[in-house]
């Protein structure tokens, strides 16, 4: 683990400091993220092998790459965001300086940097956080769309679902410290973003509150913000949060209509 974040990821939490590791040579066998984007062929590959694994080869490959994603945030961004939000320290995630080693099925073990980044003490959040969603998860995004053509925002969606549970532990952890507080009203409920290229923060969506049925008693349940499409693979369904679950849907309205289109 880097030391830095060893005082935030102690005890059961350790495994997810683990995601991002420093080193001043990346370990053999890891590929630069900037090199899996600018081959096409070799994006297409590890999504393959991951579909192989999934048991959904030629098929819908949109469910390939969003389950995909979603195991890539799940491991980067615990460090990444508790050295951005907790620490103000922004750790260099372009992806020319990022390293990635994945398993036999495609699927992500860690990354890897070989600089450690500086301290950006009363920076903004969209400076803090431009490397990782800007130089980073944007051109990835960008390839995964141009190679499976899903939809930005279930791939956008991915990263908010992984980012507010995040932040809200850093809320507890810091006895609710308002630049956390700061950073996550930012992050997930401001719509504009002055320095992304459409002005449209992506992460931004609405969590629609359903009520859910639980031993006698109606008790509110928030939905994910966008469908992830796992229940398009093999042996899967749809999640308990999901926004296009049939018990979840309000028949003939527009929000349901846009998000059958993205499927």
């Amino acid at each position: 683990m880097i030391p830095l974040l060893a005082p935030i990821f102690r005890g059961e939490l350790a495994h997810l400091g683990e995601g991002l590791q420093y080193a001043r040579t990346p370990p053999a066998g890891a590929v630069r993220v900037a090199d899996l984007l600018h081959s096409v062929s070799r994006l297409a590959e590890v999504l393959r092998m991951n579909a192989r694994f999934r048991r959904h080869v030629d098929a819908d490959q949109r469910a390939v790459a969003s389950a995909w994603t979603l195991r890539y945030v799940e491991v980067l961004l615990p460090p990444v965001v508790a050295a951005a939000s907790m620490l103000h320290h922004v750790f260099p995630l372009s992806a020319e300086q990022t390293w990635v080693r994945l398993d036999g099925n495609g699927g992500v073990i860690d990354f890897h940097i070989v600089e450690l980044g500086e301290s950006r003490r009363g920076a903004p959040t969209a400076e803090r956080y431009a490397p990782l969603l800007w130089q980073h998860l944007a051109p990835l995004f960008g390839s995964l769309t141009g190679l499976t053509r899903i939809a930005p925002k279930i791939l956008w969606g991915s990263v908010s679902r992984h980012l507010e549970p995040i932040l809200d532990q850093g809320l507890r952890l810091s006895g609710g410290s308002a630049s956390i507080a700061q950073d996550r009203a930012w992050l997930l409920h401001e719509a504009d973003w002055p320095c992304a290229d459409t002005g449209v923060n992506p992460l931004h969506g609405v969590r629609r509150e359903v009520m859910r049925r639980h031993e006698g008693r109606d008790i509110p349940l928030r939905l994910h913000r966008q469908c992830c499409l796992y229940h398009l693979l093999p042996g899967e369904g749809y999640c308990g949060a999901c926004p296009l679950a049939p018990q979840h849907r309000k028949d003939g309205t527009e929000e349901a209509a846009e998000q059958e289109r993205d499927r």
